[in-house]
């Protein structure tokens, strides 16, 4: 997914002419960077699947120079993500499935604001804002292409795993009306809210 991500990002750079950019495949928990070398480290939707939260934010502030700020946009709870609770409740199937415990490596790994406050803390970090942020969320342009990207999401991949084959087939029915439930002229649309979290190197 990554490696797919950064040639759409280099040919689009050069489509636009901008030459003073570097696109890096690594891994932002462990990956050596140089010191004090960044103003600015952003990460949009993807902090929080680290695995060693405090060990990964330690890392990049070592990165940041003095007064580097940071940003974090993450996903408020699955209860705050219409789009997020319906699947888990369609595909599903009946089952009574237990959400990911706080902090750990999913979409709501940093749900939690105090949490987060705390490991960020922890890592040297000052000025920790949380601010929520509401919105909705575009599935597709019609049911079906909704439900067709939700059906390739690793979320619904997961869910349906270990489902025989008339329960899977139930499940994404479940799936597809939910998405016709949500239908709109302008798409499918979901409410969803994130946290823009903000903090800064001292």
């Amino acid at each position: 997914l990554s490696a797919a991500m950064l040639d759409q990002a280099r040919r689009q750079a050069e489509v636009e002419g901008i030459q003073n950019i570097e696109f890096v495949q690594a891994d932002a928990q462990v990956q050596i960077f140089d010191v004090a070398a960044f103003d600015v480290a952003i990460s949009r939707f993807g902090s929080m699947f680290f695995s060693d939260k405090p060990a990964a934010f330690a890392n990049i502030g070592r990165a940041l120079r003095p007064g580097g700020r940071l940003l974090l946009v993450v996903w408020q709870p699955m209860s705050q993500n219409e789009q997020f609770a319906t699947m888990f409740r369609t595909l599903a199937a009946g089952r009574d499935l237990p959400t990911p415990p706080p902090g750990a490596p999913s979409p709501f790994g940093l749900a939690d604001p105090d949490l987060a406050r705390t490991w960020l803390a922890e890592a040297g970090f000052i000025d920790i804002d949380h601010k929520a942020v509401r919105g909705r969320f575009f599935f597709g342009a019609d049911a079906d292409e909704g439900a067709a990207f939700a059906h390739r999401t690793s979320i619904a991949q997961s869910l349906l795993a270990n489902l025989d084959e008339g329960t899977r087939s139930n499940a994404l029915d479940a799936l597809r009306e939910a998405m016709r439930a949500h239908a709109t002229p302008e798409g499918v649309l979901f409410d969803c809210a994130a946290w823009f979290i903000t903090a800064r190197r001292p």
